[in-house]
């Protein structure tokens, strides 16, 4: 059985205050629709963590930064030769 897990609400910030980002307002719209669809008239800390990692989530997913499968692992820039 596995240990329970502290709460969010009860544990450390673990990033820095100077490193800290507001929310988007496009993070802030889903958030509040994540609220309001739960019944709740505010978004609460749990609304807002997920709004941040759905923008983390859609980032990392960007094909900007997705490799193929058939790309080499290289990145220096020059082409197989």
């Amino acid at each position: 059985m596995a240990a329970p897990r502290t709460p969010p609400w009860k544990k450390r910030n673990p990033v820095k205050p100077a490193a800290r980002t507001a929310l988007t307002e496009l993070q802030k719209e889903l958030a509040r629709d994540r609220a309001e669809a739960a019944g709740r008239r505010y978004p609460n800390l749990i609304d807002n963590m997920w709004a941040a990692q759905q923008a983390k989530a859609a980032a990392q997913q960007s094909p900007a930064h997705a490799r193929g499968p058939d790309e080499d692992a290289d990145d220096d820039g020059d082409a197989d030769r």
